[in-house]
């Protein structure tokens, strides 16, 4: 039975990974890969170990109070997950892992390089299971070379990647800055989304050839990947960028796009005074004039493109002056109704109100019926109208699907189950 497009709404249809299983086995590495599979679709089983994974402890929690259960982090990375406990080390455990493998299309494994071999579930044994299984495994390193078992952090990666020493301040804002790292994990942000590109392309390539694979994922060489043109111009020129505030590093001094407002509020001009043509600026000029701010900018000189370039930098000090006495609603919001690309730079609490993003519906409600309460969520960065991403749940308790999977699938009983959750194998 064919239904009808017009009545088809956003909910009725199935994300574009629906029908693929993963079995995730991950932390802080990981989770992110795991969530935008599950968003998308995907039937992610997140296996935790007994008594629930450590990266429940990673706070902030639900109104401050801390347990396993209240992590808003977790909460956040593991949405549209369903969840269960094992024990791999145990006999039972691994047995147990096992007769799941066969129904599963991906396992995605954060472990230290090895340790799945070393309890006998590496990726020869469990393709012989499943022939068409991708298995990835994100470590910080890889699996070989002389860094494999060094131990890492988010901010190891961030200054091994390259971020930091792309990161900082002008000397003249901050002299001799250290470098800087941005914070909230965005090394595991970079790796969770590079692994889920390479997972993707081997789901790609096994729908043509049948045959599933291994992927070995490092987190350092994805952060090493993700430097903008710091590494390329290394490789090209022999040149070291230089940090600048808020903006791209470069080798050379470039025009500062952060400027500061009326009110003590910032918008982000995007390189705009670096990149005025003498018809743009003319658009500029005139606004700026309005106010009684255009110092010699509507001057007939500036039609010469030549003369514009010479005197780039009086531009952006009459720019900058122009900002600083602005409102910084007015002042983005005009720059956009004259086609420059300008923005605020918001507050979270700015960007729960922002009448764009409710237009969008980016913020979404997810329910927690354990607390008879919803909360509000990050919702998708785009809106796809005909394979939807959506939070199908709030992520998994400790646990919460054990009978789900374990009785409902692979036939345990109730009283098998209690006797696994006793003897520590779930």
């Amino acid at each position: 039975m064919t239904q009808d497009a017009s009545k088809i709404t956003n909910g009725d249809l199935a994300g574009p990974l629906s029908g693929l299983r993963v079995l995730e086995l991950s932390d802080e590495k990981g989770q992110f890969c795991g969530k935008l599979m599950g968003d998308l679709g995907a039937d992610v089983i997140k296996i935790e170990p007994p008594g629930g994974q450590n990266t429940r402890w990673v706070g902030p929690f639900l109104d401050d109070i801390p347990h396993r259960e209240r992590s808003l982090s977790f909460w956040h990375y593991n949405t549209s997950k369903r969840g269960i406990t094992l024990n791999l080390e145990s006999a039972q455990g691994s047995v147990l892992f096992q007769r799941l493998v066969p129904s599963c299309d991906i396992i995605l494994e954060t472990f230290k390089p090895g340790y799945l071999e070393s309890i006998g579930l590496g990726y020869e044994v469990l393709s012989q299971l499943n022939p068409r299984l991708i298995m990835c495994s994100l470590t910080p390193f890889g699996q070989t070379g002389p860094w494999k078992d060094y131990l890492t952090s988010d901010l190891l990666h961030l200054a091994g990647g390259g971020q930091m020493a792309s990161s900082g301040y002008d000397a003249e804002d901050v002299p001799d800055a250290p470098p800087i790292a941005p914070g909230g994990g965005n090394a595991w942000h970079i790796a969770g989304h590079y692994t889920y590109m390479g997972i993707l392309a081997a789901i790609y390539y096994r729908d043509m050839t049948g045959e599933g694979q291994y992927i070995d994922a490092s987190v350092h060489e994805a952060c090493a990947l993700t430097t903008e043109g710091a590494i390329a111009i290394y490789l090209s020129t022999g040149q070291v960028v230089r940090r600048h505030t808020g903006r791209h590093a470069s080798v050379d001094y470039s025009t500062k796009i952060q400027m500061s407002t009326k009110g003590g509020g910032w918008v982000n001009l995007t390189r705009s005074g670096s990149n005025l043509t003498p018809a743009r600026l003319n658009t500029l000029a005139k606004w700026m004039d309005e106010h009684g701010m255009a110092d010699d900018l509507l001057d007939e000189k500036y039609k010469d493109t030549a003369v514009l370039q010479e005197n780039g930098i009086h531009i952006a000090q009459v720019l900058e002056n122009f900002c600083n006495n602005m409102p910084q609603e007015e002042l983005w919001e005009g720059g956009q109704e004259r086609d420059f690309p300008w923005g605020a730079i918001r507050s979270m609490d700015d960007l729960m109100g922002d009448a764009h993003l409710q237009d969008r519906e980016f913020f979404v409600e997810v329910e927690h019926p354990e607390l008879g309460r919803s909360f509000t969520y990050p919702g998708a960065a785009a809106i796809y109208n005909g394979s939807p991403w959506r939070i199908s749940r709030r992520a998994p308790l400790i646990g919460e699907h054990n009978q789900e999977i374990y009785c409902g699938e692979l036939k345990l009983s109730l009283a098998e189950l209690t006797v696994l959750a006793e003897s520590g194998v779930i």
